[in-house]
């Protein structure tokens, strides 16, 4: 669940966290002028003045907010220290896309999970194949950090690995891990073929949950859940709402190379609050689940979102809900795309009118009263930190992850190798009862004083 309503005590955010490697290779420039900020107010205190504010958002609706005050940095964010499997001891660190992180307090004790999309030894991308999803535990953020013990659930099969399409000789009369739409398949134009991505996992009432994704070059391409027969370590099956196909109803979408009818809604996740459980889409989607868990609640069309789109709305993508101090927000990825006016000056925008190229893979973010909507206009509350979620640790502190995307834009080029695909997580501040943002954590000078830090051109 991802409420602060819970009674959990709320201190001031981590101040000076160590940097375990570099959390973001920023410009040189932005390098020599970050400094530690100040701590900010206390959240419920009595002066509104004590909260940061929100920053004047760019003129058009559609802009992208490039200020570098957006980026993780080392003085507001590191990467954690997660335990190294066999196939990452030559990189030194975990490669990890689509970075998920959350904190549980289960019997009293913080439980903290991480996860996200790898690869499958010596392979370069998740994609058209990888192993599975891993699971990495710790009782703090800052580690240590180890992978789930699932050594006594198959002993002698690699530590941490808590699903995978080769768990298929798993399946037993009434008891599906892997269904005939997730196995690995062949064909002629890519090989062996079947991934898995943007894994998310939750506590809901006592149990464990996975919600994932089979990619683009599954045989069915959509979002599906396992759930625990144990601990977090598993053992995992799948519900019975995805033993024939992914949640939703097909569509046409994705690469050419996905067969017509094979292409339902990705990237989905959980949100939790009460006696409650919620399926979060992308395309604005979301769907409300049985009491049981084991299926989404039936229904002609699933309900969307209510927001407010650019007036060219994006492909959005890794859509996640969190909810801090009695506001819902909605978070979104968006591709900023650069180009070149025909004044000599650069402009970035997400609606992506006229040509460019991608720049930066952010994540937006829209507030409301209720989990339905309507919410707000979208704003950047992160630069480079999409396809990401929100949680609070066991202080009530707010997070949010990144992994910085090295597939397009900044972090694809080679100079920057080194920094991508990682498992970082940044601080946020929240712009108190008034603002009702969370963004991630800026520096103390005000923002008209950063103009020297403003990517030029917006």
């Amino acid at each position: 669940m991802t409420s602060t309503d819970s009674g959990l005590p709320r201190r001031s955010l981590l101040a000076g966290a160590a940097v375990l490697g570099a959390a973001a290779a920023l410009p040189t420039d932005v390098a020599q002028a970050a400094h530690a900020s100040a701590e900010p107010a206390p959240a419920g205190a009595a002066s509104p003045g004590r909260y940061p504010s929100n920053w004047p958002d760019p003129e058009r609706y559609g802009l992208a907010d490039t200020r570098l005050d957006l980026w993780p940095r080392e003085d507001n964010s590191f990467v954690l220290p997660l335990e190294l499997r066999p196939r990452d001891e030559e990189l030194g660190r975990v490669w990890i896309r689509d970075t998920y992180v959350n904190c549980f307090v289960i019997d009293g004790r913080p439980v903290y999970v991480a996860t996200g999309t790898t690869n499958a030894p010596g392979r370069a991308g998740p994609a058209p194949w990888n192993d599975g999803i891993f699971v990495w535990v710790s009782s703090s953020l800052e580690g240590p950090w180890t992978l789930a013990d699932t050594t006594g659930i198959r002993p002698g099969a690699e530590k941490g690995k808590v699903w995978s399409p080769e768990f298929a000789g798993e399946n037993r009369p009434g008891r599906t891990v892997v269904a005939p739409w997730q196995e690995y398949w062949h064909d002629d134009q890519f090989g062996k073929r079947g991934n898995v991505w943007a894994p998310e996992l939750h506590h809901v009432r006592g149990k464990w949950y996975i919600v994932a994704t089979m990619g683009d070059h599954s045989r069915k391409v959509g979002s599906f859940m396992l759930v625990s027969e144990g601990g977090v370590e598993g053992p995992y099956r799948l519900i019975e709402g995805n033993l024939d196909k992914p949640f939703g109803e097909s569509f046409i979408g994705g690469p050419d190379f996905i067969e017509p009818g094979a292409y339902f809604h990705i990237d989905g996740g959980l949100y939790a609050e009460g006696e409650e459980a919620w399926l979060v889409l992308h395309n604005d989607l979301y769907a409300k689940f049985r009491d049981d868990m084991e299926d989404i609640v039936p229904t002609t069309d699933l309900p969307k979102f209510q927001q407010k789109p650019y007036s060219t709305e994006p492909y959005l993508e890794g859509a996640y809900v969190f909810k801090y101090e009695g506001k819902y927000y909605l978070l979104q990825a968006a591709w900023d795309w650069k180009w070149a006016k025909p004044d000599g000056t650069t402009r970035y925008a997400y609606d992506k009118p006229g040509e460019g190229r991608q720049h930066q893979y952010d994540v937006v973010v829209a507030v409301s009263d209720t989990f339905e909507g309507p919410y707000s206009e979208r704003w950047t509350a992160g630069v480079g930190t999409g396809h990401n979620n929100f949680f609070v640790d066991h202080h009530g502190r707010p997070w949010s992850t990144f992994f910085l995307n090295p597939s397009a834009g900044y972090w694809s080029d080679p100079s920057r190798e080194a920094d991508a695909a990682v498992p970082g997580v940044v601080q946020l501040e929240w712009t108190g009862p008034a603002g009702n943002r969370l963004y991630v954590k800026r520096r103390t000078l005000p923002w008209t004083q950063h103009s020297d830090l403003t990517d030029p051109g917006r």
